[in-house]
């Protein structure tokens, strides 16, 4: 009976074999590079296929600087340099690439080239028919296989997003025959139901099975659409056609979910803030008014006919008060003039002077002043302080008054 072997015997014998091989360790080979994938460490995974079948292959992020001097992508025909041998995780076989050349483009990439060129000159990429993506999308279409990844990235990131989204999903095929078609009718039975926004793609794959969104009557399907259309082809590195005219390029379904959903969340953080800023903007408004209305009340209070009547008659009341005082001040000085007067005419009166001796004559023609004034023999009457005398002049004589006398100048 022959001997029992392990798996890890039996793969590490077959990668063994590989490796004594010489041819299969210094080897080149030919053929159109499909289902490229450039991983984040670096490295390389791609198929090399032509019409016979395909060969997987892998250059190392080690080999890159030296033995790739161009962008690999689908569709280029290639030569590869390296060696072949098996991975025994998976007991598979691949090529691992140490330089890789360009051998020429292959059928499907020309194809890809001359519709894009095509499409161009027409027109179809420019900016100016771009329609924006609506920034609150409440109804999204969605233009994928019911079955695929694509949905299901779809789904759990609106519904985490924003649970209240309605997504609307119209089933296609999306690659082999009929695909293309199929695409067509979905994204023509999405635009009559006018969604705010739809989203058109699928999961990755080789060109190949990228191809349908490199079919022109999908390229018009989704230029003709009058609801904004955002492709989400492939993985990151895959372009198609169809991200050129749709109005919105993502590198995978899931980034097209982040763009088309908004994060009701944040929705919610940005409304509450608006509304506090709102309010706060409310109060110094009233504030402000309130304060203007205080100063217009203040100034129709004193505006007011009640108030300027209390002025007029406070200002009446002083004008009163200071005429009074006016008066009083005249008067006093009245007073004291008066009494001036009284007392000089107190000094010349005749009956003050009666009582230091003196009397009053009069005759008949009045006030006697001077003996020339009298007869002899007339009669007079003499007033004194207490009565009166009755007299007869029996003699007069004349004083001599004494001349003044000045110096000569």
């Amino acid at each position: 009976m022959a001997g029992i072997y392990t798996v890890r015997q039996v793969n590490t014998y077959i990668k063994n074999m590989f490796t004594q091989d010489y041819a299969l360790n210094r080897l080149q080979v030919k053929g159109e590079v499909s289902g490229c994938k450039y991983h984040p460490s670096g490295h390389i995974y791609f198929t090399l296929k032509d019409e016979s079948g395909t060969l997987a292959c892998v250059m190392f992020a080690g080999n890159r600087s030296k033995g790739l001097s161009f962008v690999l992508q689908n569709g280029l025909q290639v030569v590869v340099e390296g060696s072949i041998s098996t991975y025994e995780r998976d007991s598979r076989y691949q090529m691992y690439a140490a330089k890789i050349t360009r051998e020429g483009i292959g059928e499907l990439y020309r194809r890809y080239e001359e519709l894009k060129a095509e499409l161009q000159e027409m027109g179809m990429f420019d900016a100016c028919y771009k329609q924006p993506i609506p920034r609150y999308a409440r109804t999204i279409g969605i233009v994928t296989a019911s079955s695929g990844a694509a949905i299901h990235d779809i789904m759990n990131i609106a519904s985490r997003r924003n649970p209240y989204v309605q997504l609307i999903l119209a089933p296609a095929q999306v690659q082999g025959t009929g695909a293309a078609e199929s695409i067509v009718k979905a994204i023509e039975r999405l635009d009559a139901i006018h969604p705010d926004c739809m989203i058109v793609g699928r999961g990755g794959g080789s060109i190949e099975d990228l191809w349908a969104f490199n079919e022109e009557i999908v390229a018009r399907a989704i230029f003709d659409c009058d609801t904004p259309v955002i492709s989400a082809v492939g993985h990151e590195t895959d372009t198609t056609i169809a991200d050129f005219v749709a109005d919105l390029r993502a590198p995978t379904p899931s980034a097209a979910a982040e763009l088309a959903v908004f994060d009701y969340r944040q929705f919610l953080a940005q409304l509450e803030a608006g509304q506090e800023l709102l309010n706060r903007a409310i109060d110094r408004k009233i504030e402000t008014c309130r304060q203007k209305l205080e100063r217009v009340t203040l100034e129709l209070r004193m505006q007011h006919p009640k108030n300027r009547l209390a002025t007029e008659k406070q200002y009446l009341s002083e004008l009163e008060d200071r005429l009074q005082w006016n008066m009083g001040q005249q008067l006093e000085q009245i007073r004291y003039t008066y009494a001036l007067m009284a007392e000089r005419l107190e000094g010349l009166s005749p009956l003050k002077k009666l009582t230091g001796g003196y009397g009053y004559i009069s005759g008949s023609s009045g006030a006697v002043k001077s003996v020339q004034d009298i007869d002899i023999g007339e009669t007079v009457q003499i007033r004194l302080q207490d009565g009166g005398l009755t007299a007869r002049v029996t003699d007069k004589r004349k004083m001599e008054m004494p001349k003044k006398t000045g110096r000569e100048g």
